[in-house]
């Protein structure tokens, strides 16, 4: 195997320019630390995507790991499609080189002939998964690094359903990647292949959105006042568009945020999962007296949502609370409608909340449950096509998904319905945070929290690998006094019952994923991030609410419960 001076001093020859040779010397010669972080592996394709910082190296987004990406992806078409006038939808965020990555990507398509829908300026991500079908493509590709630090970037792969990638495509697209030389990427556009669209994909994309994520009653869109912050993101270019069209009208945006900006000076992360990413939005609706708060993130797929508690007080809603209300409101509607027929389903993920299972059980609808991240959940949509109806789907990590016509989480579509469920709760002298309590009460409590262990570089990759490894050869047996009956190793493809011993398979792909399930409705899951330099912790634990009166004595004992088991793994 080569050395990684090996790989660097490779980067040193004419098949890459100037600037990026120098800067690789600079390196060699400077920080063989910095050298080794950005040679000891290949950039990979993770749970949304290849993300990671940007500079030179085969370990860093630059011109030329996107340009091999995408020539793996436009051989890869060729030889799946042969014969065939293939096309491409290319979208990018706010991100710093987004847009000049976003070009760099269609020039490579365009000149393996490939056809190219290149948005003019930057787009939503669940607009770049609308616009896959809308317009016929074969695939699609957008530019983003989500909610990651201002030195990142990313590329995610779309199929021609508007879903991500997934097994087997994944795969042979990668295979078709790590085959290929640097030298062999084509870089010299064809613009006659290159389109450029923009308003009237927009215009078909908020009608389709205001269509899935507004319902038949309006009464309450005049009288709810929103606060809305698209987080110096993409989201400004579509969300203001779409309350305008479903009749919103008291819309109040963070006007600090509104400018699209990939510094993100008004904030230390552009997550809607982090209150302080939200604190300007809150404290503007406590000064003008909003209902609901609503951010985006800088890609415009994830959402967090603040709504006033019984006290009245502005409170952030995780994303297993927001998939919970999203879950109910729309099976019900289903039901009022005299659609549920035993044909429907809902989509989960391995680390969500089980009381979204609850939720769908309690009116005869399935529940599908795969592995975290949206192309899973779109996954299901297309293999349940002709046989199923997809009512919606979500996941902890602020993403939601309103029907079939977006196949990826879609913050545009489900603003709208946050808003509907606010909106018509309101009209009934109730509010959105009552309606959480009240199924909290027709079914169970839950209580989830996460930490996340940043562990970063090649020492951290290491640590992180060593953590799992300490976990399979020492299995939890007992979590907070109950007794742990099942284990589900998703990388061995088992699941384990602690009290037998009886071990079964897990039909769903491998993931580096374990999850510990109690006698008393506890479930601990470990999970490498996809995407981040980081290990994730997801807690998750349960008790019966017996009356809205009683929310916040339970949800203190909750609360006592997770920080309990947190110090029993020694994680804080």
């Amino acid at each position: 195997m080569n050395t990684i001076l090996e790989k660097a001093q490779l980067w040193l020859t004419d098949t890459f320019d100037s600037e990026t040779q120098q800067e690789i010397q600079n390196l060699i010669d400077n920080d063989q630390d910095q050298l080794a972080d950005r040679f000891y592996k290949n950039m990979e394709f993770g749970t949304g995507g290849m993300r990671g910082v940007m500079g030179a190296g085969i370990n860093r987004i630059n011109k030329y790991t996107l340009g091999k990406a995408t020539q793996g992806l436009s051989n890869y078409l060729i030889k799946t499609f042969p014969n065939k006038d293939l096309k491409v939808a290319i979208a990018f965020d706010c991100r710093h080189n987004s847009k000049s990555f976003g070009k760099l990507v269609a020039d490579v398509l365009s000149a393996n002939g490939i056809k190219v829908f290149l948005f003019e300026d930057l787009r939503a991500t669940p607009e770049l998964s609308f616009s896959v079908k809308h317009l016929g493509c074969d695939a699609g590709i957008v530019l983003t690094a989500s909610h990651n630090p201002p030195e990142y970037n990313g590329y995610k792969v779309y199929w021609a359903d508007g879903g991500q990638i997934v097994p087997p495509q994944d795969g042979d697209i990668i295979n078709e990647v790590n085959n290929l030389d640097f030298s062999e990427i084509k870089f010299n556009a064809n613009e006659d292949l290159i389109e450029i669209i923009g308003e009237k994909v927009d215009n078909a994309f908020i009608d389709a959105s205001v269509k899935n994520g507004t319902f038949s009653a309006t009464k309450g869109r005049d009288d709810l006042k929103i606060v809305f912050t698209s987080l110096h993101g993409t989201s400004i270019t579509a969300i203001p568009n779409a309350f305008e069209k479903a009749g919103y009208t008291d819309v109040n945006i963070v006007e600090e945020q509104r400018v699209p900006n990939g510094d993100f000076p008004t904030v230390a992360s552009p997550n809607p999962e982090e209150p302080a990413a939200l604190k300007m939005a809150t404290d503007l609706a406590e000064k003008i007296n909003a209902d609901i708060v609503i951010g985006t993130d800088p890609d415009c797929d994830r959402l967090g949502i603040a709504v006033r508690d019984l006290e009245g007080n502005m409170k952030l809603l995780n994303g297993n609370q927001t998939m919970c209300l999203m879950t109910n409101f729309l099976i019900n509607n289903w039901k009022q409608e005299g659609k549920l027929n035993g044909k429907q389903f809902v989509g989960s993920t391995i680390v969500s909340t089980n009381l979204v299972n609850e939720i769908a059980d309690s009116y005869g609808v399935e529940t599908k449950v795969g592995l975290t991240g949206f192309k899973w959940i779109a996954k299901m949509v297309r293999e349940a096509e002709g046989k199923q109806d997809f009512i919606g789907g979500g996941e902890e990590s602020f993403g939601y998904m309103v029907g079939d016509f977006v196949r990826d989480k879609d913050a545009v579509t489900a603003t709208l319905l946050a808003c509907e469920i606010a909106a018509q709760a309101k009209a009934k002298g109730s509010s959105m945070y009552k309606e959480l309590l009240q199924i909290y009460v027709d079914n169970n409590m839950y209580k989830e929290h996460l930490i996340a262990i940043v562990k970063k570089g090649m020492d951290g990759a290491e640590q992180i690998a060593q953590m799992m490894v300490d976990l399979r050869e020492n299995p939890v047996a007992q979590i907070d006094g109950s007794n742990v009956t099942y284990v589900y190793d998703y990388d061995a493809s088992t699941k384990t019952n602690l009290i037998s011993g009886k071990v079964e398979s897990i039909d769903v792909p491998k993931s580096n994923v374990l999850i510990y399930h109690t006698e008393d409705g506890t479930k601990v899951a470990a999970r490498p991030s996809g995407t981040e330099p980081k290990i994730k912790f997801y807690f998750s634990v349960k008790e019966e609410l017996c009356c809205i009166e009683k929310a916040k004595e339970v949800e203190a004992s909750l609360d006592t419960k997770i920080q309990r088991i947190i110090a029993e793994m020694k994680l804080n």
